[in-house]
């Protein structure tokens, strides 16, 4: 009975997404972050080696765009930041959820890329050059070279490419000739896998580029804008915490310059004070180590060449 069919049909399918938004429910509920990731081109036998390595680590969901937008809209009262994520799901997407430190779950996505062949209308995601080679085929493959530009030479019986040759270019869609050529020479140019887009990170949403920023290069930046925040503060003669070390010193200069002056004795100028009066008892130091190698150095050519005039193999008794 067709009708019943359709029925059973229906009825599976709202069984389906029922349980689907449950699912993506509990995820949301239990994960505070989210890798929005692309997967085209991705089969369904590398998302089970995905799946597998994955395992323990974090848990991928995919489904129709606008299921998981609805799913993620029913959450947004118990978790407004939720909402950060609907402008970012758009196009072939999925969702890769975990506890773990992003950069180990981004380098295992990484890790999952397959090597692919070109294929003719796919968009190229980057640029593929083809080295200069001998390419094993015979010289009726002439005029396929010639098609497609590329200068050949007959070496031993076989077609052999003079230099190198930029075949395809990023973001451009494969000609169905650049992916026959290369299929010939037996090379598969890309990888594919989930390319992580965006990462959602208790309330955050932002670039992966992110996770490549180290530690020094954050220190490096902080420091750099504390001194340029001294810098416009002692200008301005407007007081700051970045300014304050610096106030301080000028000002301790000042007191020294005055108490050098005006003869006046406190701790903290009297090294400065016996500096002034006998500069050379600051320098006395530095040469005598100087003296000291100098002299270890005369005493170590000194003793190689008595050793030299000993080795001369004569005497004058011989």
């Amino acid at each position: 009975n067709p009708s019943f069919d359709n029925k059973m049909v229906k009825g599976d399918r709202a069984t389906w997404k029922a349980k689907y938004f449950v699912k993506i429910q509990r995820l949301l509920e239990e994960y505070p972050r989210i890798f929005i990731v692309g997967a085209d081109n991705v089969r369904s036998k590398q998302f089970q080696q995905i799946r597998t390595s994955l395992r323990g680590i974090a848990e991928i969901l995919m489904g129709k765009n606008t299921m998981m937008c609805k799913a993620i809209r029913g959450q947004v009262a118990n978790n407004p930041s939720l909402e950060k994520l609907l402008p970012h799901i758009k196009g072939n997407v999925g969702l890769v959820f975990t506890k773990e430190d992003p950069v180990l779950v981004r380098d295992l996505l990484l890790q999952n890329k397959v090597a692919a062949p070109a294929r003719a209308g796919a968009i190229a995601p980057l640029d593929v050059t083809v080295p200069a080679q001998n390419t094993g085929m015979g010289p009726e493959k002439t005029s396929f070279f010639q098609a497609l530009n590329i200068s050949t030479k007959i070496a031993k019986g076989c077609i052999e490419i003079v230099s190198s040759v930029h075949l395809i270019h990023k973001d451009e869609k494969v000609g169905a000739s650049e992916a026959t050529l290369l299929a010939m020479l037996g090379v598969k140019p890309f990888a594919y896998g989930l390319v992580v887009e965006n990462i959602y990170d208790n309330g955050a949403v932002f670039a992966p580029e992110v996770l490549d920023i180290t530690d020094e290069q954050l220190l490096a930046k902080f420091s750099a804008g504390v001194a340029n925040i001294a810098a416009v503060s002692l200008g301005m003669g407007y007081c700051t915490q970045a300014s304050v070390p610096h106030s301080i010193i000028n000002g301790f200069k000042n007191v020294l310059a005055i108490a050098i002056e005006a003869e006046i004795d406190f701790p903290q100028a009297d090294a400065v004070k016996a500096f002034l009066a006998d500069p050379t008892a600051f320098a006395v130091a530095a040469p005598v180590v100087a003296a000291v190698e100098e002299t270890k150095e005369a005493v170590k050519e000194e003793s190689e060449e008595e050793e030299s005039d000993d080795d001369m193999g004569f005497s004058l008794f011989d």
